[in-house]
């Protein structure tokens, strides 16, 4: 039994040594919504992300009360009135590369990828794929993604007054570098 624990023990310690975890606070997340009536633009500097590069497994954790607005009263609208932050103060993602072998994590390089995962967001979790890059640079990964999401899908509510100036599709930027 000794032998069999000793040997747990170390094949545990070899795969985790193959295993690499990076991570950010620091990580960037954007969106707009342009209309013809107005553009509403927002940004937010403190993404929380991991990644671990032997399951192509991927999170973010964002404070929804984290984004800034050029205008103060567009942020208040955001955050009281359509993202109800006192009721849901995060969003989160968790998903997987679905094609993390392609990515080699040891050279420098842009490498494609979709990550399938669960969007959290004003307490709706819906699975979607998001295309995005991986970018090797001196052995860390930063994390590029571009899509666009419709506040419908995630129950967010836009008065009739406003419907005009909110687009019915908002367009998502992130940016994570990695350590």
């Amino acid at each position: 039994m000794k032998k069999f624990v000793t040997f747990l023990t170390l094949s545990v310690f070899a795969i985790s040594a193959f295993a690499q975890v990076y991570k950010t606070s620091t990580g960037t997340v954007d969106f707009i919504s342009s209309t013809p009536a107005e553009d509403i633009a927002a940004k937010s500097s403190k993404v929380k992300a991991a990644l671990d590069s032997k399951s192509g497994v991927v999170q973010f954790a964002i404070s929804v009360n984290s984004f800034q607005f050029k205008k103060s009263l567009m942020q208040k609208h955001f955050q009281e009135n359509y993202m109800e932050t006192s009721k849901y103060p995060k969003s989160s993602f968790k998903g997987k590369i679905t094609d993390s072998n392609a990515i080699k994590w040891d050279q420098d390089g842009i490498y494609k990828v979709k990550v399938k995962g669960t969007l959290k967001m004003h307490g709706v979790s819906k699975v979607i794929t998001i295309p995005g890059q991986v970018i090797i640079k001196e052995g860390k990964p930063t994390l590029k993604a571009a899509f666009t999401i419709k506040p419908t899908d995630y129950k967010i509510k836009i008065p009739t007054r406003t419907a005009s100036k909110i687009a019915k599709d908002v367009a998502i930027n992130v940016n994570c570098a990695c350590n």
